[in-house]
């Protein structure tokens, strides 16, 4: 279903999707309604991949409380994966922009996850404020240590 309702985080060249809906209500369990159970969230602000929906929610829960605002800008989808482009401010205004590349099974939920950021400082902040955020709760290996 084409859905292009308004909603604050999603431009007229993006369709509203269980990905965008659970990145404006910021909520974990939101995003876990889109996974699939064997999940893989790969990211450039992640040194290596996180996998299965529990792990995955987690962090998406905790990467949508760091931004400050963030909008979805464009879209390409063909067959079972899409690319999202996006435009996010974080740290008191420092800029993000990036891409999201979804891949969804038969039943439409996620089953991978590939988040790209920049530019680099921005992008090594977020990955040592996400660690932070998730400290006791993911491994700490796969984040950016500030020193």
């Amino acid at each position: 279903m084409n859905e292009k309702i308004r909603i604050a985080n999603v431009t007229d060249d993006v369709e509203v999707q269980p990905w965008t809906r659970a990145f404006a209500a910021k909520d974990a369990e939101a995003f876990a309604a889109a996974f699939a159970e064997d999940v893989v969230l790969e990211a450039s602000a992640l040194r290596r991949p996180v996998e299965g929906r529990d792990q995955v929610k987690q962090v998406m829960g905790a990467a949508s409380g760091i931004y400050e605002s963030l909008v979805f800008t464009s879209e390409v989808s063909e067959g079972p994966r899409s690319c999202i482009e996006w435009e996010a401010r974080a740290f008191g205004g420092k800029e993000l922009r990036g891409s999201t590349i979804l891949t969804v099974n038969d039943q439409g939920r996620i089953v991978r996850a590939v988040i790209q950021h920049r530019p680099l400082d921005n992008l090594l902040t977020f990955s040592a404020e996400l660690g932070r955020r998730l400290n006791g709760r993911i491994d700490p290996g796969h984040f950016h240590i500030t020193t």
